[in-house]
């Protein structure tokens, strides 16, 4: 199928007190609703993805997006031997509003116990800046797993395919 990606250009700051869950749905619903607007007659997709890791007396952490070098190395050291939650939001929808579909896919991931050489080792090669948690399952952050549950293997790349494809065949396309 043809498509084409536009930056939908949303700021994607967390706002004060919001949690995680509701965080993606928002910026998957904004970014979907920015790009929408300018081309009101197409099926727009927009989604969001944040890792969590809960931290005792912290609380649920967010991992975004770590952005270069040093903050993509101090988050994959907090996330050695730990289990992380990778939280994707999707929206899909029309510019008329009344045609909405949403869903959120969640995937734990755990974390093989990790040293500064494997991190430095794998943020070098990788270069995962612009990825949630600083981790690339596609590629090789694999090496980097004790296990991954979910139920959409493609939803830690950053969009659930299964279910995309289930609701893209309810608004009229033909798949496979």
């Amino acid at each position: 199928m043809p498509f084409t990606c536009v930056a939908p250009g949303v700021d994607e700051t967390r706002r004060s007190g919001e949690r995680p869950l509701a965080m993606v749905a928002r910026l998957a619903r904004a970014k979907a609703v920015a790009v929408a607007q300018q081309h009101p007659d197409a099926w727009v997709i927009g989604s969001d993805q944040v890792a969590i890791r809960v931290d005792a007396s912290l609380g649920e952490l967010i991992l975004g997006k770590p952005g270069g070098e040093a903050r993509c190395v101090e988050q994959l050291q907090s996330c050695s031997g730990q289990t992380l939650s990778f939280v994707t939001a999707v929206a899909v929808l029309r510019y008329d509003g009344h045609s909405v579909h949403e869903f959120i896919d969640t995937t734990r991931v755990i974390f093989r116990t990790l040293d500064n050489v494997a991190i430095a080792r794998y943020v070098a090669r990788e270069a995962p800046f612009d990825c949630a948690g600083g981790f690339k399952s596609e590629g090789l952050g694999i090496t980097l797993c004790e296990s991954i549950n979910g139920e959409d293997p493609s939803a830690l790349i950053g969009l659930p395919l299964i279910q995309l494809s289930r609701v893209l065949r309810s608004v009229g396309y033909e798949l496979p």
